[in-house]
This record gives structure tokens, sequence and C-alpha cells, in this order.
């Protein structure tokens, strides 16, 4: 027979994959480059089944890559910019040890910039498409835009993440679509709900010192920030044209904040809409989209044929409806030691106003001594001065306040009170699954407020219809009437006696805490936690994994009984044998 014959690693995952160094020669690029333009167009480094066959017998540990993959870059335009930024960066490094510095001059001025829009249009047709990956994109520019000013970040590109983080805050705060907060040990966690579809982020808690993170490689981190950042101005423009917003935003009445020159002119606008105290500008559309009947998306979202799912919707649309305006005509003011942003985002986001001591920074629209405050927020355990006309409360009953979609009891969040047990939103328990002691208690807290409100309504129809009945009786006899008024008195009387005693606060009891049980539920909320933290491209191998755990742990308990059995029947023998 003719024909050649096939050699050894030429056909199969030999030639699927190709490791690093020989995709860089291809490509011709440097392996910042090269790891830029891997980032840029959204390819991975993959681990192939049989290591040994693709590394043509060698086990020597190397990163690989698609084939397909690489042939795909190799047509990318950003490749040539790549190219001409490496000869740029050659002749100025020759510029710069000569000493000539009027070429030196020439060079940076023509440095070549390159721009990834067509990268964005490429991965992301549609808004849709962008808004579904937008979790991993908020959670780096939170995180890189409190970073401090050091040689490997720069001022610039912090300042870009700081700015396009804040763009989107309004925005959400404008449309008032933010849904459920978690404040846990990372950070506080915030959902929203953006043109149907949920995002996630994290906010990390304000740290004096970030420390000197060595194991973090900032140049990998720094490339996925300038991506990340251009994404979200790209998103951030859209949601504003779309939502009748003025891009870029602009304060709507910057005269409201008292300026105490806390920053130069130029930057007085955007320190303005750092602070998240002022609305923004709008071309008059918004408050159409608010004025709209919020059951529609939800109902047309609903098949027509199950009532339940109807039922259900409706519920939802008027809770969410309840959350966009539950703090509406309320006037809040933070102290000093309270995290200001964080509280200031989640009050504007249910039409809330809120200041603070214009000491401070930027954005305070009222002073402390202002008569229309109606609630405090302080963090201490103690506050001197306090004020009849307001109500003093710890930042937890807003975060608490907002997740139960109703005005909880304040009592139970007093300075110096111990907070109830502050629960997830993001944990919703199944039927027939076990439902912490703590979520219990708070679902009853909350059915007991909504109970009250009830029976408001309820003696307000009451008291109606009791002027109707005097009305229509009165040809009666005199005495009879004065002794109805009596009774009436008497049970005005007893019924505020009763509203004073349940609004009283008695002193707390000591609380018998079981430690190993608490310490149980936080390392299995930290478990759930970090599930829900792993990145879509990791869960899948996550929970394979898992079920490998299983398997182990099932095959193990097998044996073992299978164990004990043989050695039971071992000892009958035995004692069989000596009897």
């Amino acid at each position: 027979m003719g024909g050649t014959k096939q050699r050894k690693y030429e056909k199969g995952a030999a030639r699927a994959y190709i490791p690093r160094n020989r995709a860089m020669k291809r490509l011709q690029l440097s392996l910042h480059h090269f790891r830029a333009l891997c980032i840029f167009k959204g390819i991975y480094p993959v681990e192939p089944l049989h290591k040994k066959k693709v590394n043509k017998g060698s086990t020597a540990p190397k990163t690989y890559y698609n084939l397909k993959d690489i042939q795909f870059l190799s047509h990318e335009p950003l490749i040539q910019k790549f190219r001409e930024h490496r000869h740029y960066a050659r002749k100025l490094r020759k510029a710069v040890a000569k000493n000539n510095v009027h070429r030196e001059e020439i060079i940076r001025d023509n440095k070549p910039v390159f721009t990834l829009k067509n990268v964005i249009r490429e991965r992301y047709p549609s808004l849709i498409d962008a808004l579904r990956d937008l979790d991993d994109a908020l959670n780096l520019c939170f995180v890189y835009s409190t970073f401090p000013i050091t040689r490997g970040l720069h001022y610039d590109e912090v300042q870009l993440c700081h700015k396009r983080t804040v763009e989107f805050q309004h925005f959400v705060m404008a449309t008032k679509s933010l849904r459920k907060v978690f404040v846990s040990i990372k950070g506080i966690y915030f959902q929203a709900d953006v043109k149907g579809e949920t995002i996630t982020w994290c906010v990390s808690h304000k740290r004096g010192n970030h420390g000197s993170a060595t194991e973090i490689d900032f140049k990998i981190m720094r490339t996925f920030a300038h991506y990340f950042a251009v994404l979200l101005g790209h998103i951030n423009i859209k949601l504003y044209s779309d939502s009748s917003l003025v891009y870029p935003p602009e304060i709507d009445n910057m005269d409201e904040g008292r300026d105490k020159k806390f920053c130069l002119a130029d930057d007085k606008l955007n320190e303005y809409l750092a602070c998240l105290s002022l609305p923004i500008k709008t071309s008059g559309g918004i408050e159409e989209e608010e004025d709209e009947d919020p059951e529609v998306d939800l109902l047309n979202a609903a098949s027509v044929d199950d009532p339940d799912m109807i039922e259900k919707s409706k519920i939802e649309a008027q809770a969410v409806q309840r959350q966009k305006t539950l703090f509406k005509g309320m006037k809040f003011f933070l102290g000093r030691e309270v995290p200001r942003d964080e509280l200031t985002f989640v009050i504007r986001c249910c039409s809330g106003k809120v200041s603070w001591d214009d000491t401070i920074g930027l954005g305070s629209t009222y002073d402390e001594d202002d008569e229309s405050i109606t609630y405090q927020i302080v963090d201490r355990p103690s506050v001197s001065g306090q004020r009849l006309d307001r109500t003093y409360v710890q930042p937890q009953w807003v975060f608490d306040t907002f997740n139960a979609r109703t005005l909880l009891p304040v009592k139970d969040y007093f300075p110096g009170v111990p907070c109830p047990p502050h629960l997830s939103p993001f944990v919703e328990e199944k039927e027939g699954e076990y439902v912490p002691e703590d979520k219990v208690k708070f679902l009853k807290r909350i059915e007991g407020v909504e109970e009250e409100e009830d029976e408001e309504e309820d003696e307000s129809e009451s008291s109606a219809d009791e002027i109707d009945t005097q009305e229509e009786q009165k040809g009666k006899k005199r005495s009879r009437q004065n002794s109805e008024q009596l009774e009436e008195v008497l049970d005005q009387t007893n019924a505020k006696k009763s509203k004073i005693e349940a609004m009283s606060v008695s002193a707390g009891k000591a609380e018998k805490v079981n430690a190993q049980k608490k310490l149980q539920q936080q390392n299995a909320e930290e478990k759930r936690l970090a599930e829900m933290m792993i990145p879509k491209k990791h869960k899948r191998l996550y929970q394979k994994i898992r079920t490998k755990e299983r398997k182990t742990k099932t095959e193990t308990k097998k044996l073992q009984e299978k164990r004990d059995k043989i050695n039971a029947e071992a000892k009958k023998k035995k004692k069989a044998a000596k009897t």
C-alpha cells in the first residue's frame, strides 16, 4: 500500500494546542503585549486532558492555548499597534541614553495610541450582552479606585476607574435600580436590576493602609482595569442616553452644596459627583418612566396561563415600588464615624435626602441643627445633646430596612443597643430546607410591622363608621350619648397607653450565646458567599470537584460499612470456634 506513514505526536491533541512561547513567536509579541491582547479579546489558557501527548511525551509544566484561538488573534489590528509601541519604546530608550532632550520630546509627542471600540463591539454586539459581564468590571473598578498612587499604579488610571464607578452609581440612584444590600467582612455587596439583568458587585471597606501585596501582579491587574474602565464607560453612555440623563453627568443644583474650598475650581464638578448627595441633570424623560405602572414588565414576563405566577409578579412589583419610595420625604444626617458613601447611595436609591457636617467634605446640604431632620445615623454607644424631634439609629437599620422593604421598628437599633443579626438577602431557602432561627425572627418582625399598618387602616375605617352612626342617632337620649362618649374616651386612653407601652424601651437581658453554633453558622455563611463569588468560567470546574468529593465520601462510607460487616462476621466465627 502507498502513502506516507503518520508520525507520532502529529495529530489529535498534539495539533490542537500550542504552548505560550510558540504562540508569542508566531504573533511576534512580547509577553506583556501577548497577555494584554488575550485579555482584550477574551482568550484564556486551557488545560489539556492528556498533557503528555500534547507536550510530545514530556511532562514539563507549560501554559497551553487552543491553536484556533491563536489563529484568530493573528488577524487582530491591535497587533500592529503593539509593534509600533515596542518600536516607540526602543527609540525613547535610545534618546534618553544619549541625553538628547529635543528628540526625546518629539518621540513622546508621537506616542502611538490604540482604542478598544472595535474589540468591545465585537465581543458585545448588544447592551444586554455587555450587562451580563458587568459584575467583574464593577468589582475590579471599585477595588482599583481605592488604591494609593504608587509607581506601578498611575494617577490617571485610578481616577478613571473612580469616575466610571461614580457615573454608574448616579445612574442606579436616578433610576432607583438597587434591590439588595449586604454588609460582610469582605465588603458591602450590592445588587441592582438594570434592563432586566441582575448585576451584583462588592465595594470593599475603607481601610487606612492597603499593605504591600507582593503576590499580586499589578501589570496584569492594570491591563484588566484599563479594559474594564473602557467597557464601563461605553455601558454608561448607553444607559444614560436610554434613561434620558445628561452624559457626562452634571449636578442639577450645585448651589445647594456649600463650598468650603476643599478642592480646586477645575475639580469641583468631579468632587460634587463623588459625594453622591446631589441629583444629576435630566432631559425630562426619566420622570415619565417612574410614573409608569411597575407591574407591566413583570406581568409581560409571566405566563398568562399561570395565575400563581401572575400573583407573585404583582406582589413583587408592589414591593419594588414601595422600596423605591421607602425614605421619601425623610431627611438623614450622618455622623463622622459611619460609612458615608455607602449609606448615601442606599438612602438616595429610596428617594431620601442625606447630609453631614460641612467640615468633613463637600456635598453637605443642611446642618445638624436643621429641625426637619427625621433620622440621625450614629455608630457610638451614646450621643450627647440628643434632640426629641428626631430618631437616632445605627447604620444597620438602613440596610435592614432596605432589604425588608418596609420601615422596621427603631427600638432594636438605638445607639448602644446590640443590633439583631444582619441577614443576607441573597440566600433564599426553598420549601423543605432549613431556615435559621434568626431569619425566622426577622420575618416575624416584618410581618408584625405590616400587621400594625393594616390595623391602623382598619382603625381609621372604623372611626369613620362611628361618625356616621353618631349622625344617624341624633334623636336618641342625651344620657346614652354621654355614656357612649365616655366609653370612647376610655377606649382611646387605653389604646394610647398600649401604644406607649409598645414603644417603650426596656433594659436588655444577657443573651446566652452558643459559641460553637454561631461559629458553624458563620463558616456556613462564608462558604455560601465564597461559592457565590466564583466566576462563571470556573463554576463548572468547582461543581465537578464537589461532585467528585461527594462520590469519594460515599465510596469510603460503603467500604467502611463492608469492612465493619467482615469484622463482625470474623468475630462471630471466632466465638463459634471457641465454643
